[in-house]
Formats: C-alpha cells, sequence, structure tokens
C-alpha cells in the first residue's frame, strides 16, 4: 500500500533522502540558481506560448526554452526536448519542481517500496529493446517498438500538476504527446470500451516483482473516452531529456487529473476491452482505491483525508498543507466526462 505512515515521519523529521554515491543528501535543485531561472523562465513562456500571442510567439518560446534546457542542468540522459503544447490546459503556471526531487521521490513498487528506493534500484531496468503490445478490440492489433512510438507524433512539452493519493503533489514538465493518436492508428472496435495498461514485470531487472504487495504485473485502466482526452499522455520524457528508469523509461502513462498511481509506468502491453479491467490498487484494496480514482477533495481516502496537500520541494521535504483542487485543477477541461456520475460512488 502507499507508504503514508513512512512519509509522515520523513516530512516530521524534516528530512529528504536520496540516493547517493556517498550517503549524504544532495542539495534541491532548485537552490541552485540556474536551474530556478530555468524553470520560472521556461514556464512563464510557456505560459505565453499558449495565449493569444500566437504561433510565431509560441515558436520562439519553443526554441528558447530548448536552449535554456540544454545548458541550465547538464544531465545525463538524452536531450528529448517538446514543441509548446496548444492543448487546453498543458501550461499550469506554477513553479516547476526541481528535477532532482521529481526524480528520487517516487512510488514504483517493482523497485521497493521506500521513496529512494526506485532511483536506487532501478538502474537494472533494460530499456532496449523496447516494444509495446496492442490488443483486444482494434483492427490493427500489433506489436509497436520503441523508435515507431518515438516518431509517431511530434512531442510536446506538458507542465502538469501530479497529485499523488498520499496527499503530496509536484508540477512536472513531461514530454511526449497525447495517446490519442496512437489510438486512432490501431482503430478501436465499436465495442471497445476501455483501455487497459500493463507495466513490464521482469524478476531479473525488478527486485520487488513477486513480492506480496501487488498483484504483478501492475495493471491500470482507463474508459476509452478518458484515454482519448487530450491532456492523456502518451510520456517519453521529463524535463527535457528521456525519461530516467526510476520515473517510469522509457515510456508510460499521464493522466493529470487523476491520482498518481494512475499513471502506469514502464508500459509494455495496452489492451481494448468491453469489460471495465482489474486494476493493480483496486484489486489490492477495493474499499480504498476505486477504478476511476479522479482527484477529488471531498472523497477522503478510508486512511487520510484528500482536502489538502503538501508540494513536494517547497520549504524543506513537503509544503504546508495546500488546498487539493477538485480534478486537481483540470476541473474546466474534464468534468463534462462525468457529467451524471455519482463521484462518491464512482470514487
Amino acid at each position: 500500500m502507499p507508504d503514508w505512515r513512512r512519509s509522515v515521519r520523513r516530512e516530521r523529521s524534516g528530512m529528504f533522502f536520496r540516493s547517493s554515491d556517498n550517503g549524504f543528501v544532495h542539495p534541491h535543485a532548485s537552490e541552485i540558481t540556474p536551474q530556478r531561472v530555468y524553470q520560472q523562465r521556461r514556464a512563464f513562456m510557456q505560459h505565453l506560448a499558449t495565449g493569444a500571442a500566437g504561433a510565431s510567439l509560441a515558436a520562439w518560446a519553443s526554441r528558447e526554452a530548448m536552449a535554456q534546457g540544454a545548458t541550465a542542468r547538464p544531465g545525463k540522459l538524452a536531450p528529448l526536448p517538446g514543441k509548446v503544447s496548444t492543448v487546453s490546459g498543458a501550461a499550469v503556471m506554477e513553479k516547476i519542481t526541481a528535477y532532482q526531487d521529481a526524480s528520487t521521490y517516487n512510488n514504483f513498487y517493482e523497485f521497493g517500496t521506500d521513496k529512494a528506493d526506485p532511483a536506487r534500484n532501478a538502474h537494472t531496468l533494460k530499456t532496449d529493446p523496447w516494444a509495446i503490445d496492442i490488443e483486444g478490440l482494434v483492427k490493427k492489433p500489433g506489436r509497436w517498438d520503441l523508435a515507431d512510438l518515438l516518431k509517431l507524433s511530434p512531442m510536446e512539452e506538458r507542465i502538469y500538476r501530479m497529485r499523488c493519493v498520499e496527499g503530496w503533489s509536484m508540477v512536472v514538465p513531461w514530454v511526449g504527446y497525447s495517446l490519442a493518436e496512437l489510438i486512432r492508428k490501431v482503430e478501436p472496435l465499436g465495442s471497445a470500451k476501455y483501455v487497459s495498461f500493463q507495466t513490464l514485470a521482469d524478476p531479473k531487472t525488478m527486485p520487488f516483482v513477486g513480492s506480496r504487495v501487488l498483484d504483478w504485473p501492475y495493471e491500470e485502466g482507463l474508459r476509452l473516452d478518458e484515454a482519448m482526452h487530450p491532456l492523456t499522455l502518451l510520456c517519453f520524457g521529463m524535463y527535457g531529456e528521456v525519461l530516467p528508469k526510476q520515473n517510469g523509461a522509457p515510456v508510460r502513462l499521464v493522466v493529470p487529473w487523476k491520482y498518481g498511481f494512475k499513471n502506469a509506468k514502464s508500459l509494455v502491453k495496452i489492451r481494448f476491452t468491453e469489460q471495465q479491467p482489474a486494476t493493480a490498487w483496486n484489486k489490492a484494496a477495493a474499499n480504498e482505491y476505486g477504478f476511476y480514482s479522479n482527484v477529488n477533495p471531498n472523497v477522503d481516502h478510508p486512511r487520510w483525508s484528500q482536502a489538502t496537500e503538501r508540494r513536494l520541494g517547497e520549504d524543506g521535504l513537503l509544503s504546508k498543507k495546500r488546498k487539493t483542487l477538485m480534478f486537481n485543477g483540470y476541473e474546466a477541461q474534464v468534468a463534462s466526462l462525468y457529467a451524471g456520475m455519482d463521484l462518491r460512488k464512482n470514487f
């Protein structure tokens, strides 16, 4: 289960444990001036580019952002820049979480249940070669190699909020394109109503696969209309680089209005079905984790409130409490998907 008690102990102690060669805690990337300046400038340009300034400003901002990203933080991962997205809601005007924080405070139970475990253990993950199998109720089932997925549609940078069911949040610049681009290519049948997503489960490279915490492989699901929404992202990178292994390399799902566990990592299978698929956390604890898992401050987790959250990387480990936004702040874009539904019953 999400390790709430452990995160509370860390918050109270004021410590944030990250993996390192010498065992010491690394400084926050936000404490390094060039990184902070880059993040704020990039977010501002993204905001301008999606407003009334038009396509010419968007093109200029995209080039400038790429240049800033190339020099602001020397990275060890391959660059993966994305153009400025024009999708409504794709550029949150909030301070971006430091890369160091977003890449070292993770839930990825295949590599351990402690927040620092994925960054410490995920180096064993082999991401080449890689492919995703498309199965089920589609006209064009088959295997898509990573190289083909990368060139299917132009890459975009989407600055999204990410809200964890444990009550912490971050703001991340992801790189990818709308999952709808792939869905349209494989042509779902009329009987397809849901899409399931399966994560790699390789005990040779993922040391916690086989543990009793979950039923492996990890599976998640969306309704087809949720999967087709423009904000639903097939993601290949973050912060202008390819995804780190601990963040779900080489390809993952990002659905910004849902709790983080809906965002399946290291995808190897996408299946189209008529029936609602079983999902990992719903199977583990149906009374705690519903199929929809939309961010909803009015529906508490059975063991803690969802009315507030703490932003990662602010004021030490986590910031002071802030109010949780309905649909994680994407209500204007996605509320119509749930018109007429009881969002307490369908939590």
